[in-house]
């Protein structure tokens, strides 16, 4: 089974992107502020992904920006009436944390102000799901730290960052001392997020 893709993101739309990897251009289903989160098109990227098949409906690949998101939307299928767009549909019109923090709260109201979400799904939402999505892991954090959130402060994009930083951290040479080590990550990931890497 798939756990994830990374390639070059041709091509980014509302809710589907084309990502290039391995020869194999694919076309996934992705969530609105989760597709926000993920690289521009032109840039390498990982998404995380669910296949959905079922009986004589076509194969459809769901993917997320980290895993974290993507346990969020398998969550949202059990509730009962959400199906794979819908969950989809709903993720892509609230994120994580005012989510979790709407089931927490029981707050109706909010979570009614989702896009094609009624009364009684949100119901049901808070039903099945409350407390158990503050439970989930954290998504992995970078080891960067000071240094991504001031890219992130330049305007580059989080994941764009983070790739860079990684890409910047694996030709460093050993032993560099560790004011000579930030300056150049810093510098070496600027390089790559301005070709595109």
């Amino acid at each position: 089974m798939f756990n994830s893709i990374r390639g070059i993101i041709t091509e980014k739309h509302a809710d589907f992107l084309y990502i290039l990897s391995g020869g194999i251009e694919w076309d996934i289903t992705v969530p609105a502020t989760d597709m926000a989160r993920l690289p521009p098109a032109g840039s390498e990227g990982r998404v995380f992904t669910w296949l959905y098949h079922r009986g004589d409906d076509p194969m459809r690949l769901f993917g997320f920006s980290d895993d974290k998101r993507r346990i969020t939307f398998l969550e949202l299928l059990k509730v009962a009436g959400i199906g794979p767009k819908g969950a989809i549909r709903i993720m892509g019109g609230i994120g994580q944390e005012e989510m979790e923090q709407a089931l927490e709260d029981e707050d109706i109201g909010r979570l009614e102000t989702v896009p094609g979400l009624g009364r009684k799904t949100a119901q049901k939402m808070i039903l099945a799901l409350k407390g158990r999505l503050t439970r989930l892991p954290e998504a992995p954090r970078t080891s960067y730290g000071e240094l991504a959130e001031a890219l992130i402060g330049m305007g580059y994009d989080r994941k764009a960052v983070i790739d860079a930083l990684a890409k910047a951290e694996a030709a460093l040479e050993p032993g560099m001392p560790e004011a000579e080590r930030e300056t150049t990550l810093f510098k070496q990931a600027i390089k790559y997020l301005s070709s595109g890497m």
